[in-house]
Parts: C-alpha cells; structure tokens; sequence
C-alpha cells in the first residue's frame, strides 16, 4: 500500500561539537523526537562546510575534528513538525533550522493509511 500526502521535512543544521551538557546535541534532538512520536528522523554527518563565520571546516584539514557539519532532518505531518521547532528552540536557541514542504509516499504492505496511523515503537 503507498501512502501519499503533504509532510514536512525540517532540517537542523549543527555540528559535531554541539553539546547538551555532555549529550551530543543532535543525539537528543532525535531521542526527543522520537519520544514526541514524530514519523521520523535521520542524523547526515557532512564531509565539509562552512557557517556565518565562512570559515570552511572540513575532514582533510587539521583541527576540524569536532566541526564537521551534522544536518538533523525530522519529517512529519506540518503542525506536529511546527509544534516540535519549539523543542528544538529550547535545546538550541543558536542553530540554523529550515523547513520545507515535501510530498511523502510511505510503501507499506501494512494497513496504515495516513502519517498518523504510523505508529512508532519504542
């Protein structure tokens, strides 16, 4: 069965340095999403990339171990995905975050026939 309908896909852009104490910013992000029961989340670790300040970090440079670019990306339904930005807010209020509006088909042989009759296991 396909399910096809409007999502949203926020993407969060960190670093590997980003700390919550002595958490991994970007490792709470997804244990928290997946605690509010979004559809969704993936960590992309970036070879190389630059922020505000323009300097590049990059693995093949000496010293930018800690900086590589780490892009947290959360997909679900709009006002669930709205709703978890303030989440995001409260653990990172410096941090770099878009949002954009995705057409979503999830393959299933399972009945589900919206993002909401996903269900999450923990």
């Amino acid at each position: 069965m396909a399910i096809a309908e409007t999502a949203t896909r926020m993407v969060v852009f960190l670093t590997e340095g980003d700390h919550l104490g002595r958490r991994r910013l970007y490792e709470v992000i997804v244990e928290r999403a997946r605690e509010d029961g979004m559809a969704g989340a993936t960590v992309w670790r970036g070879i190389e990339g630059f922020g505000l300040s323009g300097q590049i970090q990059a693995g093949r440079f000496p010293g930018a171990s800690g900086q590589l670019p780490i892009a947290v990306e959360v997909l679900d339904a709009p006002e669930r995905v709205e709703s978890f930005l303030g989440v995001v807010q409260g653990l990172m209020p410096d941090c770099l975050v878009i949002q954009e509006t995705v057409r979503m088909a999830h393959f299933s042989s399972s009945p589900a026939s919206t993002l909401d009759d996903i269900v999450v296991e923990a």
